[in-house]
């Protein structure tokens, strides 16, 4: 986030710019009821609480973000429990991976080898921040591989 009044709005339209969607969504963490596939509307649409990273330490913020896929046809979880609303996800990366361009799959990775899949007609997705920030409770930790 820019700064705690300049919320961040990004659209992806190619893998490359996912990865930077996928940078700022980075340790962002989401419980399994603010997250729905509507295929009716070929949706498939979350709010997480995200870290943001471009922040100094000492001013660790979280801000309440909407992510949203268009043109999706299907959606496959493993290591999500859809019926456990309450279960809280840590997301650690989003990619796409082109099949029959411009069709392929998005694949939302998390914390605890969990994972949703999403089946894109094209790569249409778009985040944006819903308010203001708030003081991270911790900063998120990586260990080093």
């Amino acid at each position: 986030m820019a700064g705690a009044s300049d919320p961040l709005k990004l659209i992806a339209l190619d893998a490359e710019d996912l990865a930077v969607v996928s940078a700022h969504l980075q340790d962002a963490v989401s419980k399994v009821a603010d997250m729905a596939y509507l295929p009716g509307e070929k949706r498939f649409a979350m709010v997480v609480n995200r870290f943001d990273w471009s922040c100094p330490e000492e001013q660790d913020l979280r801000c309440r973000t909407g992510v949203h896929f268009n043109r999706v046809l299907a959606a496959r979880t493993r290591g999500v429990d859809l019926n456990d609303a309450a279960m809280v996800l840590n997301l650690l990366a989003v990619e796409f991976e082109e099949r029959d361009a411009p069709s392929g799959q998005v694949t939302l990775f998390f914390s605890g080898d969990a994972a949703i899949q999403l089946d894109v007609e094209v790569l249409e997705a778009a985040m944006s921040d819903l308010g203001p920030a708030w003081t991270a409770k911790k900063r998120p930790k990586h260990e080093a591989s």
